[in-house]
């Protein structure tokens, strides 16, 4: 029963995989499709604040599927999690997070209480990849 079970699992693993892949191919076709339409149809030539934030999210994301993509790959290979590329998914989402804070945007308030949880999130988080790394291991 359990050989069943673990066939199931790899099954679901490579079907996520392969859906994350076409995720990640995705998002790549649509960031040339934005690249070309700002850069070669826009005569400007000059990047807007909001079109440079939507770029550099569009980058994020696709480094956020790719680093997503290695754990799922690892897991299959080794049958371990690696903590440390966890941890660094969550550091880029977080400096995503960051990044695409636009505090001239309609309805999007930066009080205090939020901005303070997202110190403490990069904190926590920067704390766990050092001990993660300090300790020299690499699984759950």
């Amino acid at each position: 029963m359990l050989e069943y079970l673990n066939r199931f699992e790899r099954l679901i693993y490579y079907a996520l995989m392969v859906m994350l892949a076409l995720v990640i191919f995705l998002g790549v076709l649509e960031l040339v499709v934005i690249l070309f339409h700002v850069i070669i149809l826009d005569f400007s030539y000059r990047l807007a604040n909001f079109e440079i934030l939507e770029i550099f999210g569009y980058f994020l994301l696709i480094l956020i599927g790719i680093e997503l993509l290695e754990t799922i790959k690892a897991y299959l290979i080794k049958n371990e999690i690696h903590v440390e590329i966890i941890i660094l998914v969550a550091i880029i989402a977080v400096a995503r997070k960051i990044i695409l804070l636009d505090p001239f945007a309609e309805g999007e308030t930066l009080n205090s209480a939020a901005m303070i949880a997202l110190g403490v999130v990069v904190v926590a988080l920067a704390a766990s990849y050092y001990l993660v790394r300090k300790s020299g291991t690499e699984t759950g």
